[in-house]
């Protein structure tokens, strides 16, 4: 077996595998699934600092432990949780005060401190805050509506690479992923519209043709940034993987990364959507 196919192979196992996890823990919903997505933030955290740093310094475990409290408080803010509401400014100041003062235990040049403080915070927001996004889908719109955010997004990338690999010719971003084309978006496209529109039929017959083609376009043109967004960091930190957690995938990061971009966009579209 040729070693592309050899990856394949174990690529398409590791996602039969994961998915029907996911697609348990999202249909459990409540505390289970905030925990979960908390795991992810954090392991997602941890694997963009290490990428730039090789190590958890103090700064980057205040990224991490940051990350992770993201998806736990938008359950709380979405159950009610008045009193989180109430405090949640003093929350995220306290945040920044920690990460600053955090910042002068850095070994080291005085000079890698800000740098290092500013990893930590773009993992508050690309590993923290993009799946937080996910926990208020659930406790929002419902279970279905997350299956429909996978869906849309992991239909997007497979038909994206059997279409690129078997027809791609021209270059989408040459600079940051020279194995993406054209024929490959166009066929991810077509694949997280058709999806969206097959769940719509499955699960959610309420969401008009028009909207479900709507969320499907929208993880289109998503996807393939978030996907591209993770290439470009892990171009710049000089690493062909985020990790090597998830077989055939590389890291979590690697994985979600495209689930990330495309969340807000399915969130939004609950919102204007979901009665």
């Amino acid at each position: 077996m040729k070693e592309q196919n050899r990856n394949l192979a174990v690529r398409v196992v590791t996602a039969l595998i994961l998915f029907p996890v996911a697609v348990w823990m999202t249909w459990l919903g409540e505390w289970q699934f905030a925990l979960l997505i908390a795991v992810a933030a954090a392991l997602s955290a941890g694997e963009l600092i290490w990428m730039f740093e090789k190590r958890i310094s103090p700064t980057g475990w205040i990224g991490v432990v940051g990350a992770a409290l993201f998806p736990i408080g938008a359950w709380l803010w979405s159950d009610g949780g008045k009193p989180f509401q109430d405090w949640a400014g003093v929350v995220g100041a306290g945040a920044v005060v920690a990460l600053l003062a955090t910042s002068m235990l850095q070994r080291g040049e005085l000079a890698e401190a800000p740098r290092s403080a500013g990893l930590a915070a773009l993992a508050w927001g690309y590993a923290g805050l993009l799946p937080a996004s996910v926990v208020a889908l659930r406790e929002r719109a419902g279970w279905q509506w997350v299956v429909l955010l996978f869906i849309v997004t992991w239909a997007n990338d497979t038909f994206a690479y059997f279409t690129g690999r078997f027809l791609g010719k021209r270059p989408l971003a040459p600079r940051i992923s020279p194995k993406k084309t054209w024929e490959g978006f166009w066929g991810g496209a077509a694949g997280s519209v058709a999806c969206s529109l097959v769940m719509k039929w499955l699960f959610l017959p309420d969401l008009g043709v028009a909207p479900a083609a709507l969320v499907g376009a929208g993880a289109a043109l998503l996807g393939p940034l978030g996907d591209l967004s993770e290439s470009m960091l892990k171009r710049a930190a000089g690493v062909k993987d985020s990790g090597k957690v998830l077989p055939g995938h590389g890291g979590l990061l690697d994985r979600i990364d495209a689930v990330l971009f495309v969340a807000p966009w399915v969130v939004a579209c609950a919102l204007w959507f979901h009665r």
